[in-house]
């Protein structure tokens, strides 16, 4: 008997919608990342931000001319009350790192999604036409369940790795001072933790999980009604 209900429809449509979205995030993805800039031509000294709420304090962000020897300007930030003073060497090279690790990580995101999408929208399809407790259904459910916990695993070793680059550069080219008193940033190794690769800090990967049990138990309910069905 097929089901007329509303909801597995919208969300059908809703998750088809969502997909296509995700489809667009992946193209545009493709496209930063076969077509580079030269994001250097694009810093020009005299830029100038303000920032009004930096932990409720006032920042400036500016950029400054090259020091003597070098073609470069210099990336200066300026916050409470000019008590907190940093300036970055190279600022392209900040973006290029930025880039070259955070382009390929929102792919990852992006092509997870468009799966998690895709397979929602075949499961709410499948709810509507009234086939909810199927071997598909149940086996659309499993796969689910895995693409989350995937999903928890390669964000957390994704994000730690971009985290490790950033702060690795920042730390070659940023000077920090406080009240006027040099500050030196930390290895990065004394930064990142066994913890932080791992994805058990992350909701996704407990989502994950308690989808598979679920799965799990639609499973056994299947097989229970087919052994009732055969013994009737």
């Amino acid at each position: 008997m097929t089901s007329n209900a509303f909801l597995p429809k919208a969300f059908r449509w809703l998750f088809t919608l969502l997909e296509v979205l995700a489809i667009i995030c992946i193209a545009l993805g493709l496209i930063g990342m076969l077509v580079r800039p030269n994001l250097q031509n694009g810093f020009q000294p005299g830029a100038h931000v303000a920032l009004d709420n930096v932990l409720g304090q006032h920042a400036e962000i500016k950029l400054l001319p090259p020091p003597h020897g070098q073609d470069e300007p210099v990336l200066a930030v300026d916050a409470f009350n000019g008590n907190v003073a940093m300036t970055i060497s190279k600022p392209a090279g900040l973006i290029a790192v930025i880039e070259g690790y955070g382009i390929p990580i929102a792919l990852l995101y992006a092509l997870s999604l468009a799966i998690l999408f895709d397979l929602l929208r075949r499961l709410f399809r499948n709810v509507g036409r009234g086939d909810s407790f199927t071997p598909q259904s149940v086996g659309l459910v499993q796969i689910i369940g895995g693409v989350l916990i995937a999903l928890a695993c390669v964000s957390a070793i994704g994000e730690t790795l971009f985290a490790h680059a950033v702060f690795g550069y920042l730390m070659q080219h940023t000077d920090i001072a406080v009240s006027r008193t040099p500050l030196r940033l930390p290895q990065p190794g004394h930064m990142v933790h066994i913890d932080h690769w791992l994805p058990f800090n992350r909701a996704t990967f407990w989502c994950g999980l308690l989808v598979l049990a679920l799965a799990e138990v639609f499973r056994q309910g299947l097989a229970l009604q087919r052994d009732n069905e055969l013994t009737v």
